[in-house]
């Protein structure tokens, strides 16, 4: 039963990301109804947040990598592209006021 009801909410964690105060809270009420001893429940909360940090990174990689392959898809400027663009306009400024200041 302890592992059903683990692996139903370890499904639910990637989708609901839960938070550590939902968790602690489905923790206690496992613990006060009986489901769980202490000390199982403190493994339980450890598995889920850990799962639920994991879940998020991954989700996070995951769109990442989405918006990435958009930006390129829709030819965007970068902002490491954008930067340099600067640098070298701010260069050919320079430049240009160098050169002025020779005529001069």
């Amino acid at each position: 039963m302890k592992e059903l009801m683990k692996n139903v909410v370890y499904a639910g964690v990637g989708a609901a990301f839960l938070t550590k105060e939902k968790i602690e809270e489905l923790n206690r009420e496992l613990v006060e109804k009986g489901k769980m001893t202490q000390e199982e429940g403190k493994k339980f909360v450890e598995e889920l947040i850990k799962k639920s940090e994991n879940a998020k990174d991954q989700l996070e990689l995951w769109i990442s990598q989405r918006v990435e392959d958009r930006i390129r898809q829709l030819n965007l400027a970068t902002r490491d592209e954008l930067a340099d663009l600067k640098r070298q306009v701010e260069e050919l400024q320079v430049a240009i006021n160098a050169r002025a200041d020779e005529e001069q």
